[in-house]
């Protein structure tokens, strides 16, 4: 997966706003800048937040891109959420889920 690729795509559309008019001018061009796979290019050109969230993206610059798209915050985590449900626990990053999503906590466990 090329997680570090897709962020850097997300990052400089939520920065530049050169690639936010390339973005809505030829997102076909602009997504073959970067070296991403099928699936991350297909979430790109969808505005697919969940499985975006699920490939790892980092939620500061992928609540960003939602705002670009004018997804409302409360749409964009329950389209987290949703991504989760649908595609199975976060692959990579700093959220990916570790032990099948269990809590390694024990809040709300019986003694």
């Amino acid at each position: 997966m090329s997680l570090y690729n897709t962020q850097k795509f997300l990052y400089e559309l939520n920065r530049d706003e050169a690639t936010q008019a390339r973005y809505r001018a030829d997102l076909e061009a602009l997504i073959g800048g970067f070296d991403l796979t099928g699936e991350e290019s297909n979430a790109l050109r969808e505005g697919d937040i969940g499985l975006l969230y699920v490939l790892g993206v980092n939620g500061q610059i992928l609540m960003h891109y939602a705002a670009f798209l004018g997804i409302e915050w409360f749409d964009y985590l329950d389209q987290m959420r949703a991504g989760i449900e649908k595609y199975g626990p976060v692959r990579a990053g700093v959220y990916a889920m570790t032990g099948g999503g269990d809590s390694f906590t024990t809040e709300g466990k019986e003694s």
